[in-house]
């Protein structure tokens, strides 16, 4: 097993330092990916990229979405002979000290996805709670299956072998709709999966790139995109199956 840790960034330059100092004492390579983030978080991250061997820094020209930030990180990580990705967020929320339980779980189950499972103390949202907690409903109908605790969580170590052979054959989408999506692929390819419970906190002057209107309506899509696939593939099937 070969971990990464990869961290998605746009404007969040007030935060990565203190993200970059929370897991520099684990000795694992890190890919951050600048996904057209503004001058300042630019600045902030050639200073880390300067003072740490182990960062290597991928940048967008503009910004392409959450999404396109991790398969570019996944890729880059595959390419440089990693078998996992350890990937956490960029603006603070995740309690970095639990990704050696991730690496433990994966190195239980090298073939699993590990899923962080949010324990949220009273500084959520409450939209994000009611939220999250019906993305799991969807979730379970969409893979028939009760073994995701948390499809939007974004703390979880990825396998990449079957990772990148999701990527070459299927399009995903590219912003917040990846995450809740690229778990319910994975888990369709029999990729089993692992919950992790961990702590997450909202910040008080965090920063969020979730746009509730927006956001929520690429989720919607990638939902019923994913059902009617799902419908579709199950049709086939069984006209195949009659017509034998």
């Amino acid at each position: 097993m070969i971990p990464f840790l990869a961290i998605p960034i746009y404007d969040h330059g007030e935060s990565i330092g203190d993200v970059v100092k929370s897991v520099s004492g684990l000795n694992l390579p890190c890919i951050i990916v600048d996904d057209g983030s503004g001058p300042s978080t630019r600045a902030q991250l050639d200073f880390l990229d300067a003072q740490h061997e182990w960062i290597e820094v991928i940048r967008h020209s503009r910004n392409l979405g959450r999404g396109a930030a991790l398969r570019t990180a996944y890729r880059a990580a595959a390419n440089r002979g990693s078998t996992h990705v350890i990937q956490i967020d960029a603006d603070g929320q995740h309690n970095a000290s639990d990704i050696p339980r991730f690496l433990r779980a994966a190195r239980d189950s090298p073939e699993a996805l590990v899923l962080g499972t949010p324990v949220f103390d009273d500084s959520v949202p409450w939209h994000r709670l009611h939220g999250r907690k019906l993305s799991q409903i969807i979730v379970w109908i969409e893979t028939l299956s009760t073994q995701v605790a948390d499809p939007l969580c974004g703390f979880r170590c990825v396998p990449l072998t079957p990772t990148i052979d999701l990527l070459d054959r299927t399009r995903t989408g590219d912003r917040m709709d990846f995450d809740p999506e690229f778990v319910i692929r994975m888990v369709r390819a029999g990729v089993p999966v692992v919950n992790i419970p961990t702590f997450v906190h909202y910040p008080e002057a965090g920063v969020s790139h979730f746009r509730m209107r927006q956001d929520n309506l690429l989720i919607a899509k990638a939902y019923l995109r994913l059902a009617t696939e799902s419908l579709w593939s199950r049709s086939r099937t069984r006209t195949a199956s009659e017509g034998q």
